[in-house]
């Protein structure tokens, strides 16, 4: 059975923030070499999914950079393989949501030999076997299949909540700022390519812009199609805002969850190779709890925090339960706790840098202190 996957990158403006605003969500650095995109991509990969349709908005340039022809992931295909479908039209309109989106796509979609289709968003954090998804669809003899996380939320994030009667969907509802027990879905969405194109026509006719609040709520509550619920039992990171971003990479830092999601047997997490040389400890470095990429300068002290590639940390330098990203440079004697740096970050000045769970500092990117 063929499956397209299709992802959108970035398509709901409530999932801005401050690492997005010169980036879209799908390229969101994590845990020092990875980006988001390389999650539900090689989950797709990892599942024998070789169609795939990314559907980007705005502030793509650095994601089209990151996944080039796809080679990293095996999709540098003839017939198939990855495909990035940029904003379609002079409106941003054309992208206020998924459905819009997919409206706009429609004649890719068709032109597709799939029989089904994987709708997916990207800020989930995860390592997932869509083959078990797509078991799960079929010997059910589903319409639709969503795939939801029972999640105990630490911090405040708007999500979509269904409302299950055993497996079957029975209603789904938005909250924002949400923080309750419940079935989160990870809107991840699994038809028919059929009923993707029915659903589509249908949107519209009836001029319906909400794939989630009005487009599958009418089909739920309406009960004509078959709309169960898969659950993931499986470590979720998700990220929406510059808290879960900074908490999310944090988790890495646990060996169980590193190892859940990176050492899966055959479902490898991959992502694009910069071949940079090891990285290289002074004779002053010293490194607690931490993950550091490679291509790194590590002459100080780092604690509990995440250090990007190509990073210089010099003597007497210390930086704690913090984010370091990409390119940057800290020296003369500066101290960073709870502090995210965005790319080409230059702290070259003696400085204390603090934040604080509540309240996180972050320094935008090509910033000189």
């Amino acid at each position: 059975m063929r499956v397209m996957g299709i992802i959108f990158a970035n398509i709901n403006n409530r999932h801005m923030f401050e690492v997005t605003k010169s980036r879209t969500l799908a390229s969101i650095p994590i845990g020092g070499r990875y980006r988001l995109i390389d999650f539900v991509l090689s989950n797709m990969v990892n599942s024998n999914i070789r169609d795939v349709a990314l559907i980007t908005r705005s502030n793509y340039q650095s994601l089209m950079v990151h996944l080039g022809s796809g080679k990293e992931w095996d999709l540098a295909r003839k017939n198939g393989g990855l495909v990035i479908l940029p904003p379609f039209g002079i409106s941003d309109e054309f992208y206020n949501s998924r459905l819009e989106s997919l409206k706009s796509i429609i004649s890719h979609i068709n032109r597709t030999h799939a029989e089904y289709v994987l709708l997916s968003d990207c800020y989930h954090v995860l390592n997932i076997d869509y083959q078990e998804l797509i078991k799960f669809h079929l010997e059910n003899k589903a319409d639709i299949t969503g795939v939801y996380g029972k999640s105990n939320l630490d911090v405040n994030i708007d999500v979509n909540v269904l409302t299950l009667e055993g497996n079957r969907v029975v209603d789904i509802n938005y909250y924002k700022c949400y923080t309750d027990n419940s079935y989160i879905s990870l809107d991840m969405w699994l038809m028919k390519k059929s009923l993707v194109q029915e659903l589509i026509l249908e949107a519209i006719t009836h001029n319906k812009t909400s794939l989630n609040r009005e487009l599958l709520k009418d089909i739920i509550q309406d009960q004509k199609l078959k709309v169960l619920a898969f659950r993931f039992d499986g470590y979720i990171g998700t990220i929406n805002s510059l808290e879960s971003f900074y908490q999310v990479n944090m988790d890495l830092l646990n060996k169980n969850i590193r190892d859940e999601l990176f050492k899966q047997k055959n479902r490898f997490i991959y992502t694009r190779v910069t071949d940079s040389p090891p990285t290289k400890y002074g004779e002053n470095a010293k490194v607690i709890n931490s993950i550091v990429a490679d291509g790194c300068y590590i002459d100080g002290v780092v604690e509990n925090s995440i250090i990007f590639r190509g990073t210089k940390i010099c003597k007497d330098t210390v930086v704690k339960d913090s984010i370091i990203m990409e390119g940057n440079t800290i020296c003369s004697k500066n101290q960073l706790e709870k502090v995210i740096t965005d790319h080409n970050v230059q702290i070259i000045h003696s400085q204390r840098t603090f934040g604080s769970p509540n309240k996180l500092t972050y320094i935008k990117r090509d910033t000189i202190l």
